[in-house]
Parts: C-alpha cells; structure tokens; sequence
C-alpha cells in the first residue's frame, strides 16, 4: 500500500501548454521549442498482436495520449501512464485505524512497546525492529528494482526516479536523490534541437536543466525483473524506449547474485532527417544525506578492454564506515557510438556547467584524471553520456550499467565481517566495480534469452489471465527487494555447529552460501518463519539450494538456545529469547547481528507457539519432495523429531489434537486462539501425517507407528471438534469468534497436496469436507468482502460480517489469500477451481494503488 507523492514532489503538465526552452550561451545552437504537452488528437495504439491495447490496463493508462507502443514490450505486466494521479491516497497502518476496543484490550502491551521503543531509540541508538512512532510514509512511485539476489538493491520508481536504496545489508533509505538522471540531446545538422531530462520533477536544485517532462506521452511497463520505459517526443518524430534488465534468473548461483542492473536505450526515429542522439546518465556519489557529510568522496573515470568489448564510465568512491562502496556508472563503447563523462558536479547547484556541457555539442569534456575529495557537507556527482547516429526511419541502441560493489559487510552490531555472495566470482577487494560493469553490458542478451525461456511458458498460455501473468513475475521482487543478504560461509564460521548428524550441512553452506530475508522492508527481521511458510514455493522451485540453506539455518538455530532473559510487549512476561529444540521466529534483525543473535521478535515468547514447529516439519517434507534429495531429508529428520517431540506436550489430553493456549499463539499473533483450532490443529495432523511418510522413507519403524496412531487419534477429534458441516470453526471458545470462518483453515492441506499427499491412501481431511470448507470462504470470504474485489477476508463471521474480534481476522493478507488459491486449484474436482483463478477477488489490490507492493 502507499500513499500519494508528497505536493513537494508532485508536477504539473497541463495538456496544450507547450513549453519553450531556449538555451543561452550555445555555441551556435538553436532556440528549442519543446512541445512534450501539446494535446494530440485523441488517438489510442491500435490492439495489434503482441501489443495490449490501454484499456486493458484501466485508468492506469487512461491519461495517456501518446501513439509510441515502444520497443518490444511485452503485452503483459504492470503498466501505467507517467501523468497518473491516484485517486486513492493510501497512509501507514496507525492506532488511528484500531478500534477502541482493540486498543483497550492491548493498552498493556501499548505501554510496554513505548518504553522498549525509547530504549532501543534514545539508549541504545539504534532503529526499531518495527516502528510504530516514525512510520515511514507511503509512496505510490515504486517500481521494479535494481540489482540481483543478496548484494543489494536500488529501486528506480515508475515515473524514473532512483527512490529507494538498500545498500547497507536489511536498512532501507527512502530517498529520491534529484541528480540521478537520464536526459536526452536531439541534434540535427550540428546544431540541438531538443534537450530534456527524462523526468516529470521539478526540483529546486539543478534549476539550470530542462525538467518537467510531460507524462502524458510516456508510460512505464514492468515484467520482474525487466522493465520498460516508453517516451514519445512529439515534434521530434522519435520514440525513447529504455529497458532496465536485472539478472533474475532460476537455477543460477552466480549471476542471480550481481549487484548491477542494466539499461539498454532503443531509439527509434520515425522521420526522414538524421539525427545525432545523445543519452546522459548523471547519478549523485551517495544519496545527500548523513552519510556523505563528512565528505571524502570522489569520482575517476575508466575504461576496461576485455575480450574485444570495451566499456567506458566512472567511478563514484564512497569510502564512508563501516560499509564502504563504490558505484559504477558506465556505457558500452561500440563502432557506431561515442562514451564520454564528466568527472565532477556539483548535484545541489543550478547545474549550469553539465547542462551546457552537453547541449554544446551532445558530449561531455571527458578530462582526464580523478574529482578532488569531496568537502564536508558539499556533495559530488557525475556523468556518463553516450552519442549515436540515428538514419531516417532507423534505430539506434545505447547501453547503461549501473554496478555497486560492496563486498565486505557488517551488520548494525559491528561484531563480525561478511562478505557477499558475488565476491566469489568477482573478488573481494572492492575493485570489482569496472569488471562487473563489462560483465553486465556483455552478458545481458544471455540473462535476457535465459529471463524468456523461463517466463513464456507462462505468458504464452493463453489459459491464464492477463493478471495472474503479471502477478506471478512482480511478486517475485521481494526475494532480491526483501533487505535480502547472501553472504559466503567461510569454514571456521561452522567449527562449533552440532553437525556430526548432519552430513550435507558444511558442504552445502559452504557452496551456495547463507540466505537471509526481511518479513517486510519496515518488519525488519530475517527469515520470519511463520510468514516464510507462505513464501518459500518461490526459493524451492526457483533456486532450491538456497531453500535449502535456508532449512539447515533454520535447524541450528533450532537446536541451539539463548537462555538470556527477555520481557515481552504482549503479556510482560519474561522468559529466554531462544529455548533448545523450538523453531526460531526469524534469526536476527540486520541493526543487531543476524544469526548469532535470534528471535529480534519481542512480542511473544514464541517458545509457546503452536504452528512454527509444524511449519518446519512441513518444509522439510515438501523441500524433500521437489528436490528428491535424501540426504536433506535424512540431515532433517533428527530435527523434525525433536521439535515434534517438543510439539508434544500442546497435546494436554492427549486425543491426538494440539490445543491452543488462550492467547495469540501462532502466526496472527493479534488474534486469540483458545483449545483445538482449525488453523493449528490443521498444520498439526498435516504435520504427523509428513512425520508418517518421513518414518516409513527413514526406515524408522517404531516411530512410523507411533505417529500413525497419533494422526488416527486426532483426525478423529479434529472433526468431532470442529467440523461444523460447512468448514471448520476457528477455535473452542465459548466466545462469539469460535464460529468465524477463518480464510486459512485449509493451509495444513494446502502443503500436503503440495507435497503429493492430502488425497486417496494419504487422505488427512475427509475430500469432501475440504471442498465444502473452500466453497464456504469462496462463498463469505471471498466473495462476501469488499464486494469480492479485495481477496479473502482473515476471518468473516457465519451471519457474514467481517470478525472484528482483532486487528487481524478483519484484514486481507497477500499471501494467505494466494495460498488459499492455490488451495482451490489443487481440488480441481470442484466446480469453484477455475473461477477462484480467473476471479478479479484474487487479483492483487497493489497494481491500483501505486507501484509493486512494499512485501
């Protein structure tokens, strides 16, 4: 969700009000009449074959007035036009939109979270976990972003702003840095006809360049982990089409892992006179905050010859503490092209001196030689500009990497060095920048064939819809945007482990290295495993090692403890941050020290609650059974049975059924669970149903008996208990919420189908029953919320109000509701299957409210 850009930010291009811009002081050049918003007639792209008419794509693109379809961009994804104002403002999640009675019963915990919070904030300096007082404000402007899995990110917005940076491991910045641009130069005849920043800003610095594109002759497309940007020039007879490429790419261990992203400009020119075409790439050294005020930065020029590929650029030396960098801004230097720079600018000047620089003759001076350090408070910034001929009626491509080398980092507590995945391949002495730079320019038409292969089965599928295609692509964001690390395991880093029984553990740690994900880019800690639950079908189908990695983290750290004591927000009980034999919350918080410091979640004592040891169990199951790997599951099962054996004792009157405590125990930690549940008990007999098969394949007979009575015990219980004859209650309370229909009551089914279970000899819950519960959500959550338009509801109550009971049974959670879906697919003996897919209640909310979603 987000809200709108802030006024400050926001720009105006009033259809019909041509814009003059006439240049001083060039040289020769002409006065340029810039007529970006004179408003055509009124003429939509025609609906060709690979090409999606506007409308396909509602009031996103109904601002647009251009005729530009751009080069080769795919019909479908998420596209919106530049001059696109929301009509929704969306703002954080505050106690503004809590209940009373809500905020009655959590007044405790209220007053408790304040006091951690001014001591994390004013004691210890450090950020919040999650911060509720300086909620960081939503902003519809995010798209696609830059970079590949675990080395960072740079997000470049939908309308071409560089807006949100993750380059310090998990610490999100926010920030719209103004002289990180592209701006094209038209020439014909020798002289410049057309100057233009390629943004719709109007900022108060660099007042000397030609801003306020007009965006109603541009839109943005974005297919993770492409992106194109279109830009029509009316009056120029020329089409700016910029793809922005990241190395994105299934069952690859190298080149995922690269800190650059590329963009290749395709300039298309519809007239009948040659032009001269420039693109300038300016970006600031740093982003102008606390960071860079010390000063010391600076920028040099290079060039590396490789192979018959030459690549030219700069330079921009960031050698702040603790996690110095340096960032390459480069282009690709071919017969039919000219590369020049300008070393040194100032970015919070008018900008003059770069502007003209250009607009004299389409390039930049190119002096030789390094910036001078940059001075306490004064920032620097620099450029790279590419020149090509464009024939009549002819095309012309300029290439652009953008790389960043930050190869040794340490977390938020300084304790201990990493070093990321890339510095494998590319050496970790942070001089990389240059060799990553030429390795992206020479190497993206690959990562572009190996990206098709991979999404045109989906595409092409025309039993799809349009949104699913888009949905199933954009999503997947989170894996490199999610605050993501993947760091290198050096050997003495596992010198103390528990590993004798764990065979694989050192070698495969070793090869593919340690993974690491946000909950949420502002619900900051790693590897959360309730919530992973729902998002692991990505890693394990994709890049299944690093699922795996994952799994053997997660089994150290389950079998370790932190007898440290601890206060938590919700009861004020104090117990252990980590006890031996549970499963983790998430290992670590990147402001602490991840992995040696677990469990950063301080609401709960998660020790108590019911589905994470389930939750692991079902992992390992399904792990196992899409990769065939027998040794995983053999290095797991000692694991499986210790967190089970620690499961145990929920079982109070030992009927086979696990019964919930009275609080908010499991992963909808705001929502109270009482005795048997629907949700719990259901991911405990899908749980000992996989602990069944795990025992048979281990050759554990003695166990495989034990637990087939358990399941035989329970089954019996969950239906006598629960069942209601239209699905199963979400708990055993005598409060009013036991009978709410809870949207996630089949999630223990759901991975058994997933893992080849669930149904004929391996049958958990009666068929007939599951299909009856899913046509009841379809029927009330679904359906029944929102007007169907919004996905499924957490819990709705049988008279078909929403349960109001929490904060979060009256909420619409993204994974939950995909999880549900495929839920519905996977009983594809019912009539709803299809419909729950081809639904507009499944279709994402975030491509109508601005930009790819936060997590």
């Amino acid at each position: 969700m987000r809200t709108g850009v802030p006024a400050s930010e926001q720009t105006s291009c009033a259809k019909g009000d041509p814009q003059a811009y006439c240049p001083e002081n060039t040289g020769g050049t002409e006065a340029v009449q810039v007529t970006d918003c004179q408003n055509p007639e009124d003429s939509q792209p025609q609906n060709e074959q690979g090409y999606s008419n506007p409308q396909d794509f509602g009031q996103l693109m109904a601002s647009y007035e251009g005729k530009a379809k751009g080069y080769q961009v795919p019909p479908f994804g998420w596209r919106i036009c530049l001059a696109h104002e929301f009509a929704e403002k969306r703002k954080p999640f505050n106690a503004n939109n809590v209940s009373l009675s809500n905020l009655m019963k959590h007044l405790g915990m209220g007053l408790r979270y304040l006091q951690w919070w001014y001591r994390k904030t004013q004691v210890e300096k450090k950020t919040p976990f999650i911060d509720l007082i300086n909620s960081v404000p939503l902003r519809q402007i995010y798209g696609c972003p830059l970079g590949g899995i675990g080395g960072g990110t740079i997000t470049r917005g939908w309308r071409g702003q560089f807006c949100r940076w993750q380059l310090n491991p998990g610490m999100y910045q926010h920030q719209t840095v103004i002289a990180d641009q592209f701006t094209v130069c038209l020439r014909r005849k020798g002289q410049t006809v057309y100057q233009q920043v390629l943004s719709v800003e109007r900022p108060s610095v660099l007042h000397s360049w030609n801003w306020g594109l007009c965006g109603y002759f541009a839109f943005y497309h974005a297919l993770y982990p492409r992106a194109w940007t279109v830009y029509q020039l009316p009056g120029q007879n020329v089409t700016l089409t910029c793809r922005q490429i990241t190395p994105i790419l299934p069952h690859d261990y190298q080149d995922s892992s690269l800190p650059v992203g590329v963009f290749v400009w395709d300039v298309e020119n519809e007239g009948d006179e040659a032009l001269d075409v420039s693109i300038m790439f300016s970006m600031r050294n740093g982003l102008g905050g606390e960071d860079d005020a010390p000063g010391g930065l600076w920028n040099e020029p290079f060039c590396l010859e490789r192979d018959g590929e030459t690549v030219q650029g700069l330079l921009l030396h960031h050698p702040t503490p603790p996690n110095p960098y340096t960032m390459a801004v480069a282009a690709r230097l071919t017969a039919d092209t000219m590369v020049t720079h300008l070393t040194a600018f100032d970015p919070d000047s008018a900008g003059q001196q770069v502007w003209q620089d250009l607009l004299q003759d389409g390039q930049l001076d190119s002096l030789a030689g390094q910036s001078l350090p940059s001075q306490k408070g004064v920032g620097i910034a620099g450029a790279v500009c590419v020149m090509g001929k464009l024939p009549p009626r002819g095309q012309r491509r300029l290439e652009f990497s953008l790389a960043w080398d930050m190869p040794r980092i340490m977390f938020g507590a300084k304790g201990q060095v990493y070093y990321r995945r890339y510095t494998r391949f590319f050496g970790p002495d942070g001089d990389a920048a240059p060799t990553l730079s030429h390795y992206a320019l020479c190497r993206y038409a690959d990562w572009e064939e190996r990206i098709s292969a991979w999404q045109s089965p989906v595409l092409d599928d025309r039993s799809l819809p349009a949104w699913y295609k888009s949905a199933l692509f954009n999503e997947l964001y989170f894996l490199a945007d999610g605050g993501t690390v993947w760091l290198e395991v050096p050997e003495d880093c596992l010198r103390e482990e528990p590993v004798e029984s764990m065979c694989q553990l050192r070698p495969l740690l070793r090869e593919y290295g340690r993974f690491g994900y946000l909950e949420g880019q502002e619900y900051r800690m790693y590897n959360t495993y309730d919530v992973h639950f729902y998002a692991s079908f990505a890693l394990i189908m994709l890049w299944p090692k690093l699922e795996l990695s994952l799994q053997y983290d997660m089994a150290l750290a389950t079998l370790r403890e932190d007898l440290a004591q601890q206060r938590y927000l919700m009861s004020g009980i104090i117990a252990p941050v980590k006890r031996r034999n549970v499963v983790p919350h998430d290992v670590g918080d990147p402001d602490d020290e991840p992995w040696l410091r677990v469990n950063a979640y301080v609401v709960h004592d998660t020790a108590d609650w019911k589905d994470l040891n389930l939750k692991f169990v079902l992992q390992v199951y399904r792990d196992y059974y899409l990769t065939g790997d027998h040794c995983f599951l053999r290095d797991m099962w000692p694991v499986c049975l210790a967190v089970m054996e620690s499961e145990m004792k929920f079982d109070k009157d030992q009927d086979g059924l696990i019964e919930n405590g009275g609080y908010a125990d499991q992963t909808y930690d705001g929502w109270v669970t009482t005795g048997p549940s629907a949700y719990c008990g259901g991911l405990w007999l899908a749980a000992v149903a996989v602990m069944v098969k795990m025992a048979a394949l281990c050759g554990a007979q003695e166990v495989q008996d034990k637990f087939s009575s358990i399941l035989s015990r329970g089954q019996e219980a969950y239906e006598r208990l629960l069942w209601n004859g239209r699905y199963y209650n979400y708990d055993c309370s005598s409060q009013p919420q036991s009978h709410s229909i809870m949207s996630d009551q089949c999630a223990g089914q759901w991975f058994l189908r997933a893992s080849g279970l669930g149904e004929g000899d391996s049958e958990v819950f009666p068929t007939p029953h599951v299909v009856r519960a899913l046509q009841t959500i379809f029927e009330y959550n679904v359906q029944g919320f929102a007007g169907g338009a919004m996905g499924a509801v957490n819990g709705m109550q049988p008279h078909g109000v929403p349960d109001r009971s929490s904060v979060q049974s009256d909420e619409v959670w993204v994974g939950v509701v995909y999880g549900l879906a495929a839920t519905m697919i996977q009983e594809r003996a019912s009539p709803f299957s299809l419909a729950c897919i081809l639904s507009p209640a499944f279709r994402p909310a975030w491509p109508d409210l601005g930009g790819l979603p936060d997590s």
